[in-house]
């Protein structure tokens, strides 16, 4: 697996940090500006509003995650 390191929380604008320190969204740092654009996407995919309830949607990312044989 491929090491990026995350840029330093007092480098990321202010405006680009989010409150969620997931390995996931903190490679996004290299590039702050897609770590909030990612952080947002992620929101409102499983918050926003639509026909399915929060527990459905994480369990499919649960079952997708499986599928692509993730560890996370």
């Amino acid at each position: 697996m491929a090491h990026i390191p995350y840029r330093p929380e007092d480098e990321i604008p202010d405006a680009d940090r989010v409150p969620d320190s997931d390995h996931i969204l903190r490679i996004h740092s290299v590039h702050p500006r897609t770590m909030r654009l990612h952080y947002d996407l992620y929101v409102e995919l499983m918050r926003g509003d639509g026909p399915l309830s929060r527990v459905q949607r994480e369990s499919l990312a649960v079952a997708v995650s499986a599928v692509n044989h993730c560890h996370y």
